[in-house]
C-alpha cells in the first residue's frame, strides 16, 4: 500500500481537472479493496477498477481498466455487539498517468455476491453458449439482452454494451438517488447495475447513512446495526461525480 501512495504522490498533477468531467457523470467500479472496520486504520488506501468504458460530453471517454483510489477517513470498529461506522472518499482517478482531483458520491453499492450473480444468465450458468447471447438481471432488477437492449418490464431503458455493460440514463428514486444532474443528460455507463440501482445490494445488515451528496461532499458513510462492517474487495460500486 504504501508502494502504491508513493507512486500516487509521485505522479505529475493533471493536465485537466474534473471541470473535464461533467456533474453527473457515473464511474461503475470493482472495489480492488477490503475494508473492514474490525481491523482497518483511518487513512488507508483504498483502490477501485472502473469495469467499462465511460463516455465524457467532449467524445473522448475515459477507458475500461482506469484506476479510482481514495482513503478510510473514519473508522469506528463494534464494541459489546453495537454497530460500527466506516467514512470513505474516492477521490483520486489516474488517466494516463495523471492525477485528476475529483468529487464523488456514492449512488449504488453491491456486494461481491451480487455482482457475481448479475453476470449469470437467468436460466442459470450456460457453458454451451456464447455469454453474449446470455439475458442476465442487472443490479437493480432491470433485464439485460446481452448485445441488444436493457428493458425494465416492456419499456427500454437502456443499451446492453458486450461483454457486461450497460449505457443508460439513470432515473431517480424515491428522494434518494437523482436522474440527470446539472444539465447532464447524457447516457452514463453503468456496468452491471440498472438505471434504477440505487443504495445497498447484499448488506442487509449495513445503512447509507451518508452518500456524499452534501456537506461533508464527497464522504461515504456506512454504519451496520450490529457487528462490525466488512465490505470486500470484488464489490461493485456507482460512484457519480459532483
Amino acid at each position: 500500500m504504501k508502494c502504491v501512495l508513493f507512486v500516487l504522490l509521485m505522479l505529475p498533477p493533471a493536465l485537466w481537472g474534473q471541470s473535464e468531467i461533467a456533474p453527473g457523470t457515473i464511474l461503475p467500479v470493482r472495489l480492488n479493496s477490503t475494508v473492514r472496520s474490525a481491523r482497518g486504520r483511518p487513512g488507508e488506501l483504498l483502490s477501485a477498477r472502473i469495469m467499462q468504458d465511460v463516455p465524457l460530453g467532449n467524445g473522448s471517454k475515459i477507458k475500461s481498466g482506469t484506476k479510482v483510489f481514495g482513503e478510510v477517513v473514519k473508522i469506528q470498529p463494534s464494541t459489546g455487539g453495537a454497530g460500527a461506522r466506516v467514512i470513505l472518499r474516492f477521490d483520486i482517478l489516474v488517466l494516463r498517468r495523471r492525477r485528476i482531483p475529483v468529487t464523488t458520491n456514492l449512488r449504488a453499492l453491491a456486494s461481491m455476491l451480487e455482482v457475481n450473480e448479475a453476470q449469470i444468465p437467468e436460466t442459470g450458468p450456460d457453458r454451451g453458449s456464447d455469454e453474449f447471447d446470455w439475458n442476465t438481471v442487472q443490479i437493480g432488477g432491470e433485464a439485460d439482452y446481452h448485445g441488444s437492449v436493457i428493458t425494465s418490464g416492456f419499456r427500454t431503458v437502456g443499451k446492453s454494451v458486450p461483454p457486461t455493460g450497460a449505457l443508460v440514463r439513470p432515473m431517480a428514486v424515491d428522494g434518494q438517488c437523482r436522474a440527470k444532474l446539472d444539465n447532464n443528460d447524457e447516457v452514463q455507463a453503468t456496468w452491471l447495475f440498472g438505471a434504477n440501482a440505487c443504495g445497498l445490494y447484499g448488506f442487509p445488515n449495513l445503512t447509507l447513512e451518508h452518500a456524499g451528496r452534501t456537506d461533508p461532499m464527497g464522504e461515504i458513510v456506512l454504519t451496520s446495526d450490529h457487528g462490525n462492517v466488512d465490505l470486500r474487495a470484488g464489490s461493485g460500486m456507482l460512484l457519480r461525480v459532483d
